[in-house]
């Protein structure tokens, strides 16, 4: 795969300084609370949830890249790190190191979001991963032990087992519960990701985050953060649709036992669906789509 070339935009000192502090201002909105949170053990299943899933740490979110193909005049190369380049026109990315260094996970990524991308969505899941992951477990047991479920545990397995749960996303399928495995349609796996993998998968437009920073400073530091803002959406109505209580956050339930939860769930998840598809776009330019 050889990517296209990327054309060359030239900002002068005083655009590129204030794109970088407008994204440090942007993602301070977000880590703040966190780091406030994380400094008393406080914990949040809802907000913390990207910082501590994805291995993206909040510095290296903050930290502004232009991505590739652009020149930044009157920039210290000590700024922005090893894969930047200065001549007389100013500073630039190395593209051509970075993708020979990363070469096979970005390929790897390339493909995940082609395949994605070129599969019809599917909106039938009606956030039933969530209660797999707490099938047949005691309140002691479950991964947010600190909130309540919303049902008691013969109660959520009833639920869990009048609906056929068609999980396609590896890394949901692997926090389900030994017993809720058996039923899930499919049986997902690190090797058939990119044979599973469909745009209408809350999870999978979620990691569009994980795939964005993983191709970081090939991308401009406001995509990954468009992906960490979307993903930060997508997380809540995840939680929300969760067997979990979460109404003393201020999430009230989208109750997925009901046909009314279930018909507000998958008109959320086409919602996301069609928002993530622009950025996986981006990405997949980004990634090389040639």
């Amino acid at each position: 795969m050889t990517a296209a070339p990327a054309r060359t935009a030239v900002l002068d000192a005083a655009r590129w300084r204030a794109r970088r502090r407008a994204h440090e201002r942007r993602v301070d909105a977000w880590l703040a609370p966190h780091l406030a949170r994380r400094g008393t053990g406080e914990r949040h299943p809802v907000e913390d949830f990207l910082f501590t899933y994805y291995s993206h740490r909040p510095a290296q979110l903050r930290r502004w890249h232009p991505g590739a193909g652009v020149v930044l005049r009157d920039a210290d190369p000590a700024e922005f790190g090893r894969d930047y380049r200065a001549d007389s026109a100013g500073l630039t990315l190395d593209t051509a190191a970075v993708r020979h260094r990363r070469g096979d996970s970005v390929e790897w990524i390339r493909t995940l979001l082609a395949r994605t991308a070129s599969r019809p969505g599917q909106f039938g899941c009606f956030g039933m991963h969530e209660w797999a992951m707490v099938y047949r477990q005691t309140q002691a047991e479950v991964r947010h032990d600190a909130w309540p479920l919303r049902l008691s545990p013969e109660q959520t397995a009833r639920v869990v087992e009048g609906n056929r749960i068609r999980c396609s996303h590896f890394d949901a399928y692997r926090f389900f519960t030994a017993p809720a495995r058996p039923l899930n349609l499919l049986t997902p796996s690190r090797e058939t990701q990119h044979e599973n993998e469909q745009p209408g998968c809350l999870h999978a437009n979620m990691d569009l985050y994980r795939w964005a920073y993983k191709l970081s400073p090939l991308v401009p530091s406001e995509l990954v953060a468009d992906a960490f803002a979307l993903a930060r959406e997508i997380r809540t109505l995840d939680m929300r649709a969760s067997p979990y209580d979460l109404t003393a956050l201020g999430h009230p339930p989208v109750r997925v036992e009901t046909p009314e939860g279930r018909a507000e769930y998958a008109a959320a998840q086409r919602g996301f669906a069609e928002r993530a598809a622009p950025l996986r776009a981006r990405l997949l330019a980004a990634a090389g789509d040639g």
